[in-house]
């Protein structure tokens, strides 16, 4: 009976046509001679994983607006996020719709959609929603540019099921414009305002992140697997293609000279073009650099013999990529001692990279004798060990972070080797991984358990990596996101730090203006006037610390703070008067001013016993003209306290009277604004990145935090000009790491090769 019921089920398998097969990458494919399933299981597969999208827009953005309000009041944050929560609570419809026209564009690609239901992002808004549609635009050219090698990838394959199909040629159903538009589609009908529409934007692109680089992975993949194949050489015969190496399965055709990015369809504009075009240019210029730097090496003789000319060079064979390929993934998880110690300083990670390869290249039976490297696998070798050393040389890392990006080296040499991409394309997945852990490992030593927690799932998701990697760039993808998710979370733990720090030192400069008011009305009044003891201590204690009350509370233009400055006038003239025996208008003035002495010696602590004691002493001293009077010292005016953490380091450009700096200098610090980066080389000798987090309203003091929002220095723009002339500061940055650790190799090769000419 069982049998039976087998049987029966085949046949009606067969009858529907939908017969599945195990692909050798273990994933369950359909017959490639049913493209209308296999659209139908493509279809299934995105609305699956992207349906959920909506569903996490809301509790990140009421967390960050939650913490906006905790710092400063704004009806137009307060009504942000009641809007968040309206949105929240319609959860369910808008999940419901995005899903409908997730699944509506694979209609619309198999030409049974409704007429005039484009995905593009012009037709799906009202004319006054134009900031909404240009929104939606720019969300489209930046999944456009993070993606866009699964998305040519894609384009392509789709294409070919098109023709299958006998469909009109139409767009990928799941590309970056129809993302976008069903998105535009989803909130069509919300009123949101022009404050939260970049946050909404925002946060759908980091849950997009979430699924999208395993999703366009795996619909490459089943396309791949059922004949589906993408053929970059359509448009430019002479380029040829490199074939997808074994176990490709995220749709990433490696090669060792990329063809051009105009060969294939690009889901964006033409100035992704032109930007990848540029790119390429200057890595080229990068390449001449390297190869010059290179010929001063051997001209002298730092690199080690075995790659010194001889009369046996040309009489070697080139290795093949595929063979040095090989080499590195059989040492992939081995090595770390030995590149860490490189990354030390022990010596350089070019060279340690060469010997590693060339002793795993004679344990593979490929004597080096008779083989040699050709000139991009050297540049590939080259430029990693400078990527890598750049890095950790540019950026706080503590000994377990040098550990992970040591284990790392490999895995990056087989990259380098087959994709040159990784220094072309910002959006690369293996540079985003490297831009997401140097973010996650810089300055932090896992003091707080949340720093930890982000070490920890680093650390793991390296070794995913490491163990995992085999050419397809998916792995590269998937840990980058992951991390990304975390850095997300850290983003707003520093930037709540960032505000606490610019909040101590707004309060403290507040403080230190108010005391040198107080302390400035002080001298007026007292300077060259004789005055009793007791109304000079009066006044230098009690009074002047209540005029550092009031002005912190009420400001300078309030009209308390006119009165307590009219109580000391009052005051120095009742004992002018006093001096003169003018005793019972003495007596009379003294009791008009009793409200406001009281006051004063409150606000000192005072309890209202002893303003009375003190208040019978004040009349006793003014009952007799004779009374002992003095001049007064000029009262010394408050200084801005150092703090510890700034002291060590600006003590290295000396005092302001001494202060040694070019006014050129100060003027570019001057010019600064809050999310510049710079770097900082510390007391220690660390060197990281600093971002300015705020600037002083009363004093133009430039407050520097790290990584982690944690003040690092705070400083005037004069200061900062000393530091960068001492050494200590370096204000040309990039804000991710590896575009910052590119810069510098450029600049050590360009400097490698002025000396040398």
């Amino acid at each position: 009976m069982l049998a039976f019921t087998s049987f029966f089920a085949a046949i009606r398998q067969r009858h529907l046509g939908y017969i599945v097969s195990t692909h050798p990458t273990g994933l369950a494919t359909v017959a490639a001679s049913d493209p209308a399933r296999l659209l139908d299981e493509l279809k299934r597969i995105a609305v699956e994983q992207l349906g959920a999208v909506p569903g996490g827009l809301y509790r990140p953005i009421e967390d960050q607006l939650h913490d906006n309000l905790r710092v400063g009041s704004g009806s137009a944050q307060r009504k942000d996020l009641m809007t968040v929560l309206a949105l929240r609570q319609r959860s369910a419809g808008f999940v419901m719709r995005f899903r409908e026209m997730i699944a509506r564009s694979f209609d619309d690609f198999r030409g049974r959609g409704y007429l005039g239901k484009s995905g593009v992002p012009m037709g799906l808004v009202r004319e006054n929603e134009l900031e909404f549609h240009l929104a939606g635009q720019r969300l489209a050219e930046s999944i456009g540019r993070r993606y866009q090698r699964p998305l040519e990838m894609l384009d392509l394959r789709f294409e070919a099921l098109a023709a299958a199909l006998g469909a009109p040629a139409n767009t990928n159903p799941i590309g970056a414009t129809r993302l976008a538009g069903a998105f535009l589609q989803t909130f069509r009908d919300a009123d949101i305002s022009e404050t939260l529409q970049p946050l909404l934007f925002r946060q759908y692109e980091q849950e997009l992140a979430k699924v999208l680089g395993e999703l366009y992975g795996r619909l490459n993949t089943q396309l791949a697997a059922n004949g589906f194949h993408a053929d970059t050489r359509r448009d430019d015969s002479a380029t040829p293609a490199a074939p997808a190496p074994a176990g490709n399965a995220g749709g990433f055709v490696p090669a060792v000279a990329p063809a051009p990015v105009e060969a294939a369809p690009a889901p964006v504009g033409a100035d992704v073009f032109r930007t990848s075009a540029q790119a390429r240019v200057q890595h080229q210029r990068l390449r001449d650099l390297l190869h010059q730097w290179r010929e001063g090496m051997l001209a002298d003789q730092t690199v080690p013999s075995e790659h010194a000319p001889d009369r046996r060079l040309a009489e070697r064979r080139e290795l093949r990529v595929q063979e040095l390929v090989s080499v590195a993934s059989l040492l992939q998880r081995d090595n770390v001692r030995q590149f860490e110690a490189a990354l030390a300083g022990k010596c350089g990670l070019n060279e340690a990279i060469r010997e590693e390869l060339l002793e795993g290249a004679r344990r593979l039976g490929l004597d080096p004798d008779n083989t040699r490297l050709d000139q991009q696998q050297e540049d590939a070798i080259d430029l990693t060990g400078l990527l890598f050393e750049s890095l950790l040389k540019s950026h706080a890392l503590v000994r377990e972070s040098r550990q992970m990006f040591a284990r790392l080296v490999m895995s990056y040499v087989k990259v380098a080797l087959t994709d040159e991409n990784l220094f072309v394309r910002p959006d690369h997945p293996a540079r985003r991984l490297l831009d997401a852990l140097a973010l996650s490992c810089e300055s932090n030593d896992g003091a707080s358990p949340q720093d930890r927690e982000l070490l920890q799932r680093a650390n793991a998701l390296v070794g995913r990596v490491v163990a995992e990697y085999n050419e397809d760039l998916a792995i590269f993808e998937l840990t980058a996101n992951e991390l990304q998710d975390l850095l997300q979370q850290q983003r707003r733990r520093a930037e709540v730090v960032e505000r606490r720090s610019a909040e101590t030192v707004h309060g403290r400069e507040r403080l230190l203006q108010a005391r040198l008011q107080a302390a400035a009305a002080l001298s007026q009044r007292m300077s060259g006037r004789m005055l009793t003891p007791t109304i000079a201590h009066f006044l230098e204690r009690h009074w002047q610390h209540h005029v550092v009350q009031v002005l912190l509370r009420e400001g300078q233009a309030s009209e308390h703070h006119a009165n307590v400055l009219a109580l000391a006038d009052e005051l120095v003239a009742v004992d002018a008067a006093a001096a003169r025996g003018a005793g019972s208008d003495v007596a009379g003035r003294v009791l008009a001013l009793h409200a406001g002495l009281v006051e004063c010696l409150s606000s000192s602590g005072l309890d209202d016993q002893v303003a009375g004691e003190w208040m019978a002493g004040l009349a006793r001293t003014l009952a007799f003209p004779d009374a002992p009077r003095e001049q007064r010292a000029q009262p010394a005016m408050p200084q801005l306290a150092d703090d510890s953490d700034d002291t060590s380091l600006l003590r290295v450009v000396g005092g302001s009277a001494t202060l040694d700096f070019d006014p050129a200098v100060a003027e570019r610090m001057r010019a600064l604004r809050p999310g510049d980066w710079m770097r900082l080389l510390d007391e220690n000798g660390a060197e990281g990145s600093v971002k300015v987090a705020w600037i002083s309203p009363l004093t133009s003091r430039l407050l520097l935090v790290n990584r982690r929002g944690v003040r690092k220095l705070v400083a005037s723009p004069e200061q900062l000009a000393g530091l960068v002339g001492s050494g200590h500061l370096f204000a040309e940055a990039d804000e991710l790491p590896f575009d910052e650790a590119m810069r510098q190799v450029r600049q050590k090769l360009g400097q490698a090769t002025a000396q040398a000419a």
